[in-house]
């Protein structure tokens, strides 16, 4: 287990302190395991940690787990993490992820409107931003060797059995809060789901010893 320092935004560190880790059933921590391997192995053999979140649309999920990964990697001081996502095809990133990130602390800012909108979305003061955008798996925004494949959702999982330039294939899939799109639900249902990848992934960075 590593220190962490007071370097992500108050409003973020507060939500991060309230994660329960403990209650990861042993079972997901199986799932979870490889990636925590992965970035164990980087981490001792002095290398990059690229890290690619795959969904089918790159509209919810995978972009929840980019900016959740790149987080907790800064908050535990673990250096040269690089996350990002994609997908079997692009979308736009969904505007109820861009809220949820917001209402948990993260400065988010729009950086260009149209039907796939472009966002800038800050979890500490000096560290550079997530930029957020829906894009292909193989987008030349992202690494194209050496990386971990994440598999967020089912179909991406069934629909990729082999990542170009993937490293490792990882699949940790999540429940997809599309279900709740337009319903009362809609706000709790994505807070849910982002606390869920969250306390996931601060688990996998704790684990990790440098």
């Amino acid at each position: 287990m590593i220190t962490t320092q007071s370097n992500v935004f108050s409003e973020i560190e507060n939500l991060i302190k309230t994660l329960e880790p403990n209650s990861i059933s042993e079972e997901r921590k199986t799932v979870l395991q490889p990636l925590t391997d992965f970035i164990q192995k980087k981490v001792s053999n002095n290398e990059d940690i690229r890290i690619n979140f795959i969904c089918t649309h790159n509209s919810r999920r995978s972009h929840l787990s980019q900016v959740w990964a790149q987080t907790m990697a800064h908050y535990f001081n673990i250096k040269n993490v690089f996350c990002y996502s994609g997908g079997t095809e692009a979308t736009a990133l969904f505007p109820m992820v861009a809220e949820t990130l917001q209402n948990s602390g993260f400065t988010v800012k729009t950086l260009s409107k149209n039907n796939n909108p472009v966002y800038s979305i800050k979890y500490a003061d000096n560290a550079h931003p997530v930029i957020g955008f829906s894009k292909k798996l193989d987008d030349d925004f992202n690494p194209k060797s050496a990386f971990a494949a994440i598999m967020t959702c089912d179909s991406a999982n069934e629909a990729c059995p082999f990542v170009p330039g993937a490293e490792k294939r990882i699949p940790i899939t999540f429940e997809d809060p599309k279900a709740f799109d337009g319903t009362p639900q809609q706000a709790e249902k994505y807070n849910e789901r982002s606390l869920q990848i969250a306390t996931e992934l601060f688990y996998v960075f704790s684990q990790i010893n440098q």
